[in-house]
C-alpha cells in the first residue's frame, strides 16, 4: 500500500517582479509519507512559506510536479484546486485570517458546511471543545486574544478531519505561553486525527518536535537534517 502523501519533484517557483523575473524556489525534490511531520526551517526570504503554498495549491509550481495524495497539483484548475482543498486540507496561518464577522463557532463550522455536512455545527462546537474554547462559541474574534483566535484557527482547520494539516508560522504572532499552547494543541490534532502535518517554523526548538526537517536556503534544500523519532 501506497502511503506517500507528497511528492515533489523539481518543483520551482518563479515571480515577475518589477526588477523581472525572480526565482523563489528551484529544483525542489522530497516525498512526505502519511503520519509524517515536516518542520520547514530557514532564514527569512529562504522559501520556506512559498514551498508551503505550493504544497497547498495557493501558487502553481512554475517548474517540475507538486503531487498531493496522487493528484498532480500544477496541472489542476482553480475550483480543482478549492475542492482539492476543501476535501483534504486544513490550513492554519500566522495572522489567523478567521472571519471578522461571523463567531467562533460560526467560523469553525463554515468549513464544514462548505462541504454539505449536516451537523456541522455540532461538530464544530466539539472542536472548540477540543482547543479549549467551547465557552467563546458565540465571541466574535475582535472579542479574543491572539492566542485565542488561533486556537479557532486550529479548530476550523481539524474539524473536517483533513489528510493534511499545513501550518504557516502558526506561532508567529503569539507569546512565548501561547505559542507554545498552540503547538501542543496542533500535534495534539496530528495525533489525533492521523493527519500528515508540514510546519513552516523560524524556531528550531519547535521544528525538532517534527519527524523530519527540511532546511531551506536560497530557494533550495540545504543537507538534510533528522528531527525526533
Amino acid at each position: 500500500m501506497n502511503d506517500t502523501v507528497y511528492t515533489l519533484k523539481d518543483a520551482a517557483l518563479s515571480l515577475d517582479g518589477n526588477a523581472g523575473r525572480v526565482d523563489i524556489l528551484q529544483g525542489i525534490s522530497f516525498d512526505v509519507h502519511k503520519g509524517e511531520s515536516l518542520g520547514l526551517i530557514g532564514p527569512s526570504g529562504s522559501g520556506k512559506s512559498s514551498l508551503l503554498m505550493l504544497m497547498g495549491g495557493l501558487e502553481r509550481a512554475t517548474g517540475g510536479s507538486v503531487t498531493a495524495l496522487g493528484h498532480d497539483l500544477t496541472t489542476m484548475s482553480e475550483d480543482a484546486l478549492a475542492r482539492f482543498r476543501r476535501n483534504h486540507m486544513g490550513v492554519v496561518f500566522q495572522s489567523f485570517h478567521l472571519i471578522p464577522t461571523m463567531t467562533a463557532l460560526e467560523n469553525v463550522a463554515t468549513p464544514l458546511e462548505l462541504a454539505g455536512d449536516a451537523k456541522a455545527f455540532d461538530k464544530a462546537q466539539a472542536e472548540l471543545e477540543v482547543v479549549g474554547l467551547g465557552h467563546r462559541a458565540g465571541h466574535y474574534p475582535a472579542q479574543m486574544s491572539g492566542g485565542e483566535q488561533q486556537r479557532v484557527a486550529l479548530a476550523r482547520a481539524a474539524a473536517p478531519r483533513p489528510d493534511i494539516l499545513l501550518a504557516d508560522e502558526p506561532t508567529g504572532n503569539l507569546d512565548g505561553v501561547n505559542g507554545a499552547a498552540i503547538v501542543d494543541m496542533l500535534f495534539g490534532l496530528r495525533d489525533r486525527h492521523g493527519a500528515t502535518l508540514v510546519l513552516v517554523t523560524h524556531s528550531r526548538s519547535l521544528a525538532a518536535r517534527c519527524s523530519r526537517i527540511i532546511r531551506l536556503a536560497d530557494g533550495r534544500i540545504a543537507p538534510e537534517e533528522q528531527a525526533a523519532e
